[in-house]
């Protein structure tokens, strides 16, 4: 109890305001660019000045690709200073005034560009209580990177290449764009001018109010004030957009904006964006607080999407939607993309985490809320057969030692941008689904509805959303006070007490059950993939779980809070499950005769259990075999129940162990055994594989798995799926331009034809071509992918070295087109062999510690299995500067995932041979 208590006492955020030790802080005296003593040595902002209101007026310039500035901020002072330190990156700042009421006067500017601050320094004292304004020009470039106020550009099917400019603020890049105190606790009202040329427009926050004409054919449009809001949220684009518009039930206009040519594909992301405002409107019980909600589609955008208040912004692919071309997989992922982005309009934008270290409390959120509103808003999609997913891919990083709390201390703009990441978002979402499953659903969202009224337009900590949930279930007065399964214990309920035990220590619990008669012993430790033992001690999570047997389908209730624990069955049983429909963050390990009575009921009644309980004994005994629990032998009899299994989330679960297992040999260049465990995978999946119609019809999760099964098949050279997309490649091609009506392509199908396709040169080239020349981003993703699987290596470098360059094919897309490359069994020494050569350009591009940059470090790197590759990747980290990425957490995870690959494959190795055993088991069956 004692380390526990240790581990959350260093793990605790630092009250509002307050520095942690040793950390944003320069080793020496800070000194300003003009040599003189900087007035301030943290990394955060102090309290003593805060902003009440900005009057901002910015002139970009899409032909010389710069920008210039005014910016009136006015202050609150708290404390007696005579400086004013805030933020600004890279840019050239003039004519500093202060306007105090008896009247205008410079003042006088230091630069400290280590921490991005500006110190504006009065030869007057700035007294508490007072307000005051500052006044600031500024100049600077338009960036070319993803991040800042920066340019995209897009090419009309003319050819013609056209500009816009965009912004990109969260998490610290408003400072690039202009003056000002860029902490999300640093709340303001802001006011936007835009001064533009007629053939473009300008989008901000808020509505425009009037446009005013200037000098030299400029026109400047002013915006409504906002509400009270980050400096991260705010958002203008200048541009050629067009747009389309409705209003919801309760007024609020939406319009979603694109390029001229692509605003045909913008007809469902309206309606969906409609019916999920409106959702929200009503769930949250607190009206939506601007007048509109733009959507707007990008063609340069690094991430998915971004929730700026009123102006949410989105890879095109995220937006743009052609009933014709589009798969059920893109109407899934845009309809959440955009539940996400309006889910961020309450949870992040009208209540805001106090710092970055609880950016769970926006993230986590806005991705558990996209699955509980499409569930009511799009039952027809069944996201229910996707959401667990999510808690998978969490497990796969927080199972690491370098993994971080879900609230962790953060400083610096690299440790913030690191943040977001599974455990934020996938980790947030899923312990949020266990504490809502934990108080009933009516609970939780009274207590979310009660957080978001509380602290509206404020900032809050992890406390806050506990007590709010806490009051609930405490509340007699409440309806649903009454109604919440109090199984937890005869104890008060403390929510706060068992959530921080999910929030503020990293990892997560493995349970491990034995059943004894009508005893069932249990116990908890962390599950680490290392074989150093002493890195699980000091951990105790307070579990919430659930359980049924073969003798009752009730699901039963225990809240574990020791190490271990007894509890009694009122009858002997067959089986015991543990974690149902793993709504629980945590695995289980069924000792003794448990895993065997499991496989028993698996392969003779696997419907005894949910699909989703299905999945997660897959996932569970995989994993367990990578820590030594459980051994491969066992994993693979309980994989022979595939066969006969259906539903998607099992299906791809059983890909998603089984697949990796075969990228370790290749890497190993193990050609024989790497045969084999391939022939494992088709063979168990051959039945299911062989009933898949090569159309479009069925429901969403149907289509979804059609799609993978088909890939997979082609991919695996699966003998009459290659036969089949043959054929169907060479139709498609040969009707294209010709009589395309009277051959269509089913979209579902469509990828296992293209890479089928993309195996020859003149079928890469064909599809290059319709790359290059599709307006439709779907079908452009689709083309893009098939070709990056193709085993054409010079095409494959070309792909990477076009995307860096980014004129064919976006940068955007480098990521995606590196890892796919990687996961290429012809590419993968191509994609470490880019990695290490184009590193100080991705650094650039994408920024250290952004997830573009983690991902392509660690898709390049997570099946190497060998010492000497590990030796290599390590000597190429190592010769990093903090500068270039040193530090960066993903290095420390690729270490950790390439020594647990080597561990699994030295104790497993003899063991594989076992596949043959089991496959013959299968034939006889």
């Amino acid at each position: 109890m004692f380390g526990l208590l240790l581990v959350l006492c260093v793990l605790l955020p630092p009250s509002p305001g307050a520095q942690i030790p040793n950390q944003g802080q320069p080793k020496h005296p800070p000194i300003a660019t003009n040599g003189e003593r900087f007035p301030w040595d943290q990394m955060r902002l102090p309290q003593t000045i805060s902003p009440l209101h900005y009057d901002l007026t910015i002139h970009p310039n899409l032909t010389t690709q710069d920008f210039t500035g005014v910016v009136r901020i006015s202050l609150d002072v708290h404390e007696d200073t005579s400086a004013v330190i805030l933020h600004a990156k890279q840019m050239e700042i003039s004519n500093v005034l202060l306007l105090a009421p008896e009247g205008a006067r410079p003042l006088k500017v230091l630069e400290y560009p280590g921490f991005h601050q500006l110190a504006l320094i009065s030869d007057s004292v700035l007294t508490k209580g007072r307000k005051y304004e500052v006044q600031l020009e500024f100049a600077a470039n338009l960036s070319d990177s993803f991040h800042g106020f920066y340019k995209s550009s897009y090419r009309t099917s003319s050819g013609e290449v056209r500009t816009l400019a965009s912004t990109q603020f969260e998490a610290t890049f408003a400072r690039g764009a202009f003056p000002c105190f860029d902490e999300p606790a640093f709340k303001a009202n802001f006011t936007v001018q835009i001064i533009r040329e007629p053939r473009h427009i300008a989008v901000s926050n808020m509505p425009k109010v009037k446009t005013v004409v200037l000098p030299g054919d400029l026109l400047e449009d002013h915006f409504d004030t906002t509400v009270k809001m980050s400096t991260y949220l705010v958002a203008y684009i200048v541009s050629d957009f067009l747009s389309v518009s409705r209003t919801t039930q309760h007024g609020v206009k939406i319009s979603i904006y694109a390029v001229p040519e692509k605003i045909n594909q913008t007809a469902f992301a309206l309606d969906a964006a409609v019916k999920l405002l409106d959702f929200y409107d009503d769930y949250f019980d607190i009206p939506y607080p601007l007048p509109k909600q733009d959507l707007a589609a990008i063609p340069d955008f690094q991430s998915g999407a971004m929730e700026n208040w009123g102006l949410t912004t989105y890879r095109e692919t995220g937006l743009l939607f052609d009933p014709d071309k589009s798969s059920a997989s893109d109407k899934l992922s845009i309809t959440k993309v955009i539940a996400h982005e309006l889910a961020h309009q309450w949870f992040g934008n009208l209540v805001t985490m106090e710092w970055w270290n609880d950016l769970w409390l926006n993230e986590g959120f806005a991705k558990f809320m996209e699955f509980i509103s499409l569930d009511i808003t799009y039952p027809e999609l069944h996201v229910d057969d996707f959401f667990l997913n999510k808690c998978f891919e969490a497990m796969e990083v927080d199972s690491l030692s370098s993994s971080h709390p879900v609230s962790t201390p953060v400083e610096n703009p690299t440790q913030i941008q690191e943040m977001f990441d599974d455990v934020s978002y996938d980790k947030g979402a899923c312990i949020l689904n266990m504490l809502r499953d934990f108080l009933t659903p009516e609970a939780f969202e009274i207590g979310i509805i009660r957080y978001l009224k509380r602290y509206s337009y404020q900032n809050t900590v992890n406390s806050h959303l506990w007590e709010s949930l806490t009051d609930v279930s405490d509340d007699s007065s409440c309806d649903v006070g009454t109604h919440v399964q109090k199984w937890y214990s005869d104890d008060e309920l403390d929510v706060r007490a068992i959530m921080d035990t999910w929030t503020l220590q990293e990892g997560f619990p493995l349970v491990t059950v034995e059943v004894k008669g009508r005893e069932v012993r249990l116990s908890q430790e962390r599950f680490l993939r290392t074989d150093d033992h002493s890195l699980t001690e000091g951990f105790l999570w307070q579990i919430p779980l659930t359980y049924m047997t073969s003798a009752s389908n009730t699901i039963h209730r225990f809240l574990l809070k020791t190490k271990s624990d007894v509890l009694y069955l009122p009858e002997e049983v067959e089986w015991v499950k543990f974690n149902v429909n793993m709504s629980g963050y945590y695995m289980v390990h069924y000792a003794g005769d448990g895993w065997n009575s499991i496989i028993k009921l698996l392969q003779h009644n696997h419907k005894a259990l949910s699909g989703n309980d299905r999945a997660s004994l897959i996932q569970n005994v995989f994993q367990l075999v990578s820590v030594g629990k459980v051994s491969l032998d066992t994993a693979l009899e309980l994989s022979l129940y595939l066969s006969n299994e259906t539903e998607i989330m099992a299906v791809t679960r059983g890909f998603g162990e089984l697949v990796p297992l075969y990228k370790l040999m290749e890497k190993r260049d193990m050609t024989v055994l790497e045969k084999q465990m391939k022939g494992y995978i088709v063979e168990l999946f051959r039945d299911l594989i062989d009933q898949q119609q090569w159309s479009d019809s069925g429901s969403v999760s149907e289509r979804v798995l059609r799609s993978y099964l088909l890939l997979f098949a082609c991919f695996m050279n699966y003998e009459p799926c290659v036969r089949k997309a043959i054929q169907l490649f060479s139709q498609w091609k040969e009707s294209d331009g010709i009589l395309p009506h009277l051959f269509s392509l089913p979209v579902d199908v469509s990828m296992a034809v293209f890479v089928i396709g993309a195996r020859t040169p003149e079928g890469w080239d064909f599809l290059f071509e319709k790359y290059r020349n599709s307006l439709q981003m779907s079908l452009k993703s689709r083309y893009k992918s098939a070709m990056a699987i193709s085993p054409l290596q010079d095409k494959l470098q070309w792909m990477m070295e076009q995307s860096l360059h980014g004129e064919v094919m976006k940068t955007q897309d480098l990521p995606d087109v590196v890892v796919s490359v990687a996961k290429n069994p012809r590419g993968y020494k191509l994609a470490w062999d880019f990695l290490r050569a184009s590193w100080v350009t991705l650094v650039k591009k994408f920024d250290l510690g952004s997830n573009a940059l983690s991902y392509m470090v660690t898709g390049v790197t997570n099946q190497y299995s060998t010492r000497e590759m590990l030796q290599e990747i390590r000597s190429f980290f190592d010769s990093l500067t903090e500068e270039t990425g040193s530090q960066m957490r993903c290095i420390q995870q690729t270490y950790e995932t390439i020594e647990d690959n080597i561990r699994w494959t030295d104790t497993n190795l003899p063991l594989l041979q076992s596949c043959q055993e089991i496959l013959r088991k299968i034939s006889d069956e």
